[in-house]
């Protein structure tokens, strides 16, 4: 318990910008939008689990990368969040351009597919999506999980797949109510600002926490 409590800041710091990409609209939701309107919500949800499972792959082999380039040099761990401080101020960036001037969320257009496509459609795009692959590098920027041991390692794979499936089955849900999308269109603004806000401060905390 004591060498859990250790890593629990770092963890909870990566919980947190987890949540935050999880929850940003990009292409896993443009995704997840156009099967909901195509097939429904279960199909949704199954596009979810690929998702889901996506992310404990990018999860796993960024850690990897991390942890062997930490093992190489000891200026590797300033480097690294040096980057993720760099890339969370440049999406900060992109979330105040947003708030500023709101764009509709897109939607991608998408056959009929079966179960088992679905799921691998899901898995598929996250595990190619650019934006998820560096948001992962930010995470283990802060996480420290790198030089955890394996109970740790386990128990932060374990809550890092269920925010990555809630936060993207919540959007297949959610999404598939009209209401929604028109509460969610107007209230895109200071939502956009709120994201904005935290990952300027994420950011912050990168290049000035010891």
């Amino acid at each position: 318990m004591d060498v859990f409590l250790t890593f629990l800041p770092g963890i909870l710091a990566a919980y947190a910008i987890l949540l935050v990409a999880a929850s940003s609209p990009g292409p896993s939701v443009a995704l997840l939008l156009g099967v909901g309107a195509a097939q429904g919500r279960a199909a949704a949800m199954l596009t979810t689990v690929g998702i889901a499972f996506g992310s404990v792959v990018l999860n796993a082999l960024t850690l990897a990368g991390v942890g062997l380039l930490l093992e190489q040099a000891a200026w590797a761990f300033t480097a690294l969040r040096v980057v993720g401080a760099a890339y969370l101020g440049w999406l900060a960036y992109g979330a105040f351009r947003k708030a500023a001037n709101p764009t509709a969320v897109k939607v991608r257009e998408i056959g009929h597919q079966t179960r088992g496509r679905l799921i691998l459609t899901g898995f598929a795009l996250q595990v190619t999506n650019p934006k998820a692959i560096v948001f992962w590098v930010a995470i283990h920027a802060v996480s420290g999980i790198a030089l955890a041991p394996a109970s740790v390692v386990a128990v932060f794979f374990v809550g890092a797949f269920a925010i990555s499936f809630l936060c993207h089955g919540a959007w297949g849900v959610l999404f598939s109510s009209q209401a929604f999308r028109a509460a969610y269109a107007a209230g895109r603004r200071w939502i956009e600002a709120a994201l904005g806000t935290f990952l300027a401060f994420m950011a912050f905390r990168l290049v000035t926490e010891r």
